[in-house]
């Protein structure tokens, strides 16, 4: 029997789940190659033949998605599949051309294919674009069910981005683990927020070994999305987060408006930093697609320890990786704060990038005056700290959820500055979770 010869196209995470759950033991398809994209530092790597099962001894290659052309030619391809997130619709539709015009079928899978059931309840959390808000609704969640004392774990989408075989299953519940599971900056922004509240956090690779690890003692499992991508789980409610500041990407984004067509419940986030105008944009095109989410309107509170250490400062803003390059955006909390708290100048960083963190600028040309936290290998760290430390000015802003300071050295003073969603309409998330059950009283 012929088996259709494929390519996933992927950022690892999302492309790993897609063969781990459709393709592995699939008898009609052979997976000849995974393409990277997004993330630095993936091509050249294999996803392990203990993971990809008796069909693959060799395991699978690992390319850049610069290659597609060229490999799907290669390996006389049949078929590629779209398994990433953080896209337009019209980059979707330039991937699909450039895989069509090469002589393959182009697809992309959906929840049904791709969503595992769960025996405990499931909150999901999705976004329509990186840098939404997300993780403080997570967050906001979180504190929730531990007023109620609900017992809970939160599963994050996956970021397996050093060895994939150890970190089959990975669980985070104090700030060592993050060094025994050799973190990236990246995963250090989604797991340290969490366990600074105490909560559990697991992720990795294979998510059914995921899920029946979570599922363990608790009443409720939190999905905690990546990027704008739909829950590997079937969730009991999906809490979808919407940008005020970016109107028009929920209809314009993928797989962001699928999060908005299936969301329960749509988060409006950063009512406080816009017109109503754009308000009303997102709420309009929300109701076109889906009539019977509920629409919670909510802020993100920017809280700083000493406002004053800002003003007047000649400053270095470092905003959260993701957030400013594949996310899109310009800049993020770390320049608020300091437009907001009078900061006398904000130094450009890019003339004192150095290695890897100089090819940032060039990939993403939208950056405005602010420094990626990139590190995604323990070289590309050294380059972060390198840039920060060529830098002369008084102070350093860290717009990054983690404490950059535990994890390099800095020789500037810094401050912190974090986001905490705060619901400015009724009905507002613990409402809804009395609505679906979750909570009793």
């Amino acid at each position: 029997m012929y088996r259709k010869k494929v390519i996933i196209m992927g950022a690892a995470g999302r492309d790993f789940h897609n063969f781990n759950m459709y393709f592995r033991d699939n008898p009609f398809y052979e997976v000849v190659a995974f393409t990277a994209a997004q993330i630095p530092g993936l091509s050249g790597r294999i996803y392990p033949p203990e993971l990809s099962g008796e069909n693959y001894p060799n395991g699978i290659p690992i390319y850049s998605e610069e290659m597609l052309t060229e490999l799907i030619r290669k390996y006389n391809v049949d078929l590629v599949v779209l398994s990433y997130s953080d896209l337009t619709h019209e980059d979707v539709m330039h991937k699909a051309s450039e895989v069509l015009a090469a002589g393959a079928d182009f697809m992309l899978l959906g929840p049904r294919s791709t969503m595992l059931e769960s025996d405990v309840p499931v909150i999901g959390v999705t976004a329509v674009r990186t840098g939404a808000g997300k993780s403080t609704v997570t967050r906001r969640l979180a504190s929730i069910l531990k007023k109620h004392n609900v017992k809970f774990n939160i599963v994050r989408h996956p970021m397996p981005y050093s060895r994939l075989l150890r970190y089959r299953v990975q669980r985070f519940s104090s700030f060592e683990d993050l060094e025994r599971y050799e973190c990236t900056i990246e995963e250090r922004e989604e797991y340290e927020p969490h366990l600074e509240m105490g909560n559990t956090v697991y992720a990795g690779v294979d998510y059914r070994e995921v899920l029946r690890e979570a599922s363990k003692n608790v009443d409720v499992i939190l999905w905690d999305g990546g990027n704008n991508d739909f829950p590997f789980f079937k969730p009991s409610i999906l809490v979808t987060v919407a940008d005020a500041l970016r109107p028009n990407q929920e209809i314009s984004t993928y797989p962001g408006e699928v999060n908005v067509r299936m969301a329960n419940v749509v988060v409006i986030n950063k009512v406080d930093s816009v017109s109503r105008e754009n308000v009303k944009i997102i709420e309009e095109n929300i109701r076109k697609i889906n009539k019977n989410a509920l629409i919670i309107k909510a802020s993100s509170k920017l809280y700083l320890p000493n406002p004053k250490a800002i003003e007047g400062k000649k400053v270095l803003v470092v905003e959260d990786g993701p957030t400013v390059t594949h996310g899109g955006m310009s800049y993020s909390i770390g320049f608020i704060a300091a437009r907001m708290y009078n900061a006398g100048e904000v130094i450009d960083p890019r003339d004192y990038a150095v290695g890897s963190i100089k090819e940032v600028y060039q990939t993403y040309k939208h950056l405005g005056p602010v420094l990626p936290a990139m590190g995604y290998s323990k070289e590309q760290i050294k380059e972060l700290q390198e840039t920060i430390n060529n830098i002369d000015c008084d102070l350093v802003i860290l717009g990054t959820p983690i404490d950059l300071g535990r994890l390099i050295e800095l020789k500037k003073p810094y401050v912190k500055v974090r986001y905490e969603l705060e619901e400015v309409s009724k009905p507002d998330l613990e409402d809804v979770l009395r609505i679906y059950g979750i909570l009793k009283s």
